[in-house]
């Protein structure tokens, strides 16, 4: 693998790790995106991630929240509403990357969200997202080639 293509990966795994932190917010302050944008860049290790990549997806996953709610309901036990606002971040962003970001393996986008469950999430919640992610990728058409 290249060091630019490593670099991408790199800065990537850090918007995403940012993005938790501002989805969040998001549901739980109702803060702006503005607001947060600006609190999530006053961090020194912001640097680090791929600013365009977290902003292209707190605008999108924040604007298509109802979309990915209902592509997730049917794989939870539990209504959309109810389920803690750090693990619906983590499928959100989970489901939007399966849905649009066919460049990232559908393996890696669930390993991702598995990694930040256990990284932000409650005990045992990775096998949780794990679980919702597996199946919902399996109804993205898209992503059927690579199974």
């Amino acid at each position: 693998m290249s060091v630019s293509k490593r670099k991408l990966i790199a800065s990537r795994k850090s918007a995403r790790f940012f993005l938790i932190q501002a989805l969040y917010e998001w549901q739980i302050a109702q803060s702006t995106l503005a607001e947060i944008s600006n609190n999530i860049a006053d961090n020194e290790k912001f640097s680090e991630a791929n600013s365009e990549y977290f902003h292209e997806l707190l605008q999108n996953i924040t604007q298509k929240r109802v979309d990915l709610d209902k592509e997730i309901a049917p794989f939870l036990d539990r209504d959309v509403e109810q389920v803690d606002p750090i693990e619906r971040s983590i499928l959100w962003l989970g489901v939007y990357e399966l849905q649009n970001q066919l460049d990232i393996p559908y393996k890696s986008v669930i390993n991702e969200a598995v990694e930040l469950a256990k990284q932000f999430g409650a005990e045992g919640s990775h096998r949780y997202v794990n679980g919702v992610l597996d199946k919902v990728s399996k109804t993205i058409p898209l992503r059927q080639t690579e199974k």
